[in-house]
């Protein structure tokens, strides 16, 4: 997809983002066949995009992600 059609989708922040619009995150649009990955704070950038089941390995891995210390 054309970076300027990105304008042309709907994008939504991710759930866990925080509310003050200062915090690191990112912004999802869903597609036909892909779903698409932004940074909230460059949206003019280019995007990456996902097959759906691509998307949702990747969501949960994130989830069940745990940090080592």
């Amino acid at each position: 997809m054309d970076i300027k059609d990105a304008h042309m989708m709907t994008w939504r922040k991710a759930s866990y983002s925080g509310a003050g619009g200062t915090e690191e995150c990112v912004e999802v649009a869903r597609l036909s066949e892909t779903i698409a990955v932004r940074d909230s704070k460059n949206p003019e950038a280019e995007h990456l995009e996902l097959p759906h089941h691509a998307f949702a390995a990747l969501l949960d891995r994130l989830k069940s992600y745990r940090p080592t210390t």
